[in-house]
């Protein structure tokens, strides 16, 4: 490896990915912040017939119709009532290779913070409850295991 190889590959393990960090029930997840549009508080919601289960309403942001979605439904964990902590966090991810908004419920955001490429860890393929294909990677933060959500996978 020259040089410029060694550089890059250092680079790639010291690399640093800002997230928003939240919480869904008792666990932690890290959501890229290149993703996150806004953070707001809770706003009504109108349930929508026929709607996916944990997609079942929609919300307007700044005059905008947005999905509202309840990744707890989606990754099988009880639904705990709206909270003072209760956010919304509005993402955009492609859906059929079109950028779409979409509202997720967060029970509560604790901050903006950096986890690094080397603290990743592949999902082990047993013991845990979710789809593998859900989740992007297992890091660390603040001594705690949190999950790094493929939400383009969970949404679609």
């Amino acid at each position: 490896m020259g040089p410029h190889a060694e550089q890059a590959a250092a680079a790639t393990i010291d690399a640093a990915v800002q997230v928003v960090m939240i919480g869904l029930g008792d666990e932690k997840f890290a959501l890229d912040a290149a993703i996150v549009r806004e953070i707001i508080d809770p706003v009504p919601a109108t349930q929508v017939a026929g709607a996916r289960p944990f997609v079942p309403s929609i919300i307007n942001v700044r005059g905008n119709i947005v999905p509202l979605a309840d990744l707890r439904l989606r990754f099988g964990m009880p639904v705990t009532e709206v909270s003072g902590d209760t956010r919304i966090v509005v993402i955009e991810v492609p859906v059929e290779d079109e950028p779409v908004m979409v509202g997720v419920i967060a029970d509560k955001v604790y901050e903006v913070t950096e986890i690094f490429h080397a603290d990743t860890q592949q999902t082990p393929r047993v013991g845990v409850n979710w789809k593998p294909e859900f989740i992007r990677c297992i890091t660390k933060w603040r001594d705690e295991f949190v999950i790094v959500p493929n939400m383009e996978r969970i949404l679609n």
